[in-house]
């Protein structure tokens, strides 16, 4: 160690590298009664000196090491001794002479004496000790001039563009640090608060959303933040799409945001885009045709037939046919009292091949979800339209209307492949971002922990969709959320929980009267089964009506009426799950009776 050679300083600085942070360091420093100073980050100037002389180290290193570099090692005592021998252009000495009091004997003084051959002088230890002392007394007073002087044209060249600069607590900054990307880039953020002065030219920020709320900067390091102009705002949100953004965001994490969506703006469209990745093929048997009528149509809706045929048509989604086929169509009514333009595909999926690619499960896209601090969504616009059909499977969607006969360009909804094949082209397109992406149809979500990984990931699968040919609808999407609504739950913050609208609907539910009302009941409340504890043996009662042999036509019982109470008591007691940790263990409890088997997983925190 350095001790065995300079004695224990009082005062040691360093950066804030993990070796010099280690609890092993602290107690070292309080063992010795070392004072332990640290620079502020990303501000090397602090102990220039030592950063100075690692670059001049590695330079010369690089001109004697072999082509390889793996001699490094054995070649840094020699090249430390040819530094430590050679004046300091800011001293006008060597390190050996300040450290010592003498010139070392180096190659150079041995080949001189070889030439020379001259006797070494003979002195004893009070003459060699009083001429080291006579020698220091006299180089010192050069060694500070020399110094000083070069100090000051130092300064003069750096104070030349610098201009007095003070912040005030409650100050809003800018930072410059490294990307999550590289070390070696770095970027303006914030904008952040600046909490107290800690030294002349030191301030600690409070920096919210990154991992350490609190730290300690260089006024280098820090620019005021400047707010954009409303007008200018205001002509951005004219050329950029309006995508929700979370609450919780900064101003600067806001413009980031906007700035992204401007750039993707091709992507973020209400109008649906077509895919190259990958086209749905209908497989029937050899020679067997689907023929059936048209439904009869009621006058009060041949306009709004009509209206979405012609809107259909502009799009490219249809197109005029003259197939054999033919599958009736349904106008459906929607809840705002519009009607919904679809196709009863039935009898085509009763001959059509099954595909069997399976779908993702939602309890593991959970699992993956809870614990991100950031969470953005988006919703591929009319996600199946997106997806062109085979040249031979085009005819096969043919339907019907007053005006003609059409079939689809794209892949219709309602047919049973449908879902395989788009969540086989979602999967192809995110595999390389399944770490931190995924998709359920034609929701994606992406999720990450720290507000510039999430940044560079959402652009990173922004990318992949616009290499796909793919549209996201803006007015349904979600980015940079603390907390956001997937799949039916509301997922960030560590915490999983049911959403609120879908709770309401259980609350609202109606006692069934048959079983299919029954199925639908238990089928909404088995969704969020994982909140309700014994969730088998309290619905036991409502299963048993449901089974073979028993009424269409239900006999409503005691039993029957407490666990469908039961069920609505419990989903709305706001139930929360917490994310699992994988670094820490599992506790596994479990229980049975006569009518339910139950296991759950749990933590301690």
């Amino acid at each position: 160690m350095l001790f065995s050679r300079v004695g224990i300083p009082q005062e040691i600085l360093t950066d804030q590298g993990t070796p010099f942070m280690s609890q092993l360091m602290a107690e070292l420093c309080q063992l010795l009664k070392v004072k332990q100073l640290r620079t502020s980050v990303y501000h090397p100037q602090t102990d220039g000196l030592v950063e100075r002389f690692n670059q001049t180290l590695k330079q010369m290193l690089r001109r004697v090491v072999a082509e390889d570099g793996r001699d490094w090692d054995l070649m840094l005592p020699y090249v430390l001794f040819g530094i430590r021998e050679v004046p300091q252009a800011s001293t006008g000495f060597t390190p050996f002479e300040l450290l010592f009091g003498r010139q070392p004997r180096g190659l150079l003084d041995v080949a001189r004496e070889a030439w020379e051959q001259q006797p070494a002088p003979h002195r004893t230890v009070i003459e060699h000790v009083r001429e080291m002392r006579e020698r220091i007394e006299r180089v010192m007073p050069l060694v500070r001039e020399h110094l000083a002087e070069s100090q000051r044209a130092q300064k003069r060249l750096y104070d030349r563009p610098a201009q007095p600069r003070e912040f005030q607590p409650g100050d809003r900054v800018l930072v410059l640090v490294p990307t999550a990307t590289s070390k070696f880039l770095a970027s303006w953020q914030g904008p952040y608060t600046i909490i107290e002065k800690v030294g002349p030219v030191t301030y600690r920020v409070r920096q919210v959303g990154r991992r350490k709320e609190q730290q300690i900067y260089h006024i280098n390091l820090l620019k005021r933040w400047v707010a954009p102009r409303e007008q200018l705002a205001a002509f951005a949100q004219e050329e950029t799409p309006v995508v929700a953004v979370g609450e919780q965001l900064s101003p600067m994490q806001k413009a980031e945001i906007t700035t992204l969506v401007r750039q993707f703006k091709d992507v973020f469209n209400t109008l649906p885009g077509q895919t190259r990745i990958i086209q749905h093929e209908i497989r029937t048997p050899p020679g067997e045709i689907i023929r059936q009528r048209p439904y009869r149509i009621p006058e009060a809706r041949r306009q709004a037939i009509e209206e979405e045929v012609a809107r259909m048509h502009q799009l490219g989604i249809i197109e005029p046919s003259r197939s054999p086929w033919s599958s009736p169509i349904v106008m459906v009514p929607k809840k705002d009292g519009t009607l919904r333009f679809c196709n009863d595909f039935r009898r085509l999926n009763e001959i059509s091949s099954f595909d069997g690619y399976p779908m993702p499960r939602v309890d593991e896209l959970l699992v993956r979800l809870g614990g991100a601090r950031y969470i953005s969504t988006l919703d591929l616009t009319k996600g199946y339209w997106q997806v062109p059909l085979t040249p031979d499977s085009k005819e096969k969607t043919a339907f019907s209307t007053p005006g003609g006969h059409w079939h689809y360009r794209v892949l219709p909804f309602g047919l049973h492949g449908a879902p395989a094949t788009f969540q086989r082209m979602m999967d192809i397109i995110l595999r390389p971002h399944q770490s931190y992406a995924a998709a359920y149809l034609d929701d994606v979500v992406i999720h990450s922990v720290s507000w510039e990984e999430h940044l560079d990931r959402l652009r990173r699968v922004l990318t992949e969709l616009r290499r796909a040919g793919l549209t996201a609808n803006p007015k349904k999407c979600h980015l940079g959320l603390a907390e956001a609504q997937y799949l039916g739950y509301q997922i960030g913050r560590g915490l999983i929980r049911p959403q609120s609208r879908k709770i309401e609907a259980v609350q609202q539910a109606t006692r069934p009267t048959n079983k299919t009302q029954v199925r639908a009941f238990l089928g909404l409340a088995g969704y969020y089964r994982c909140f309700i504890p014994n969730f088998s043996s309290i619905a036991s009662p409502l299963t048993d009506l449901t089974k073979k042999g028993q009424p269409e036509k239900l006999k409503w019982t005691a039993a029957a009426e407490a666990a469908f109470q039961t069920l609505k008591e419990a989903l709305s007691s706001s139930p929360v799950l917490h994310a699992p940790d994988f670094s820490c263990p599992f506790i596994l409890q479990t229980d049975a009776s006569d009518t339910g088997l139950g296991a759950v997983l749990s933590q301690e925190k």
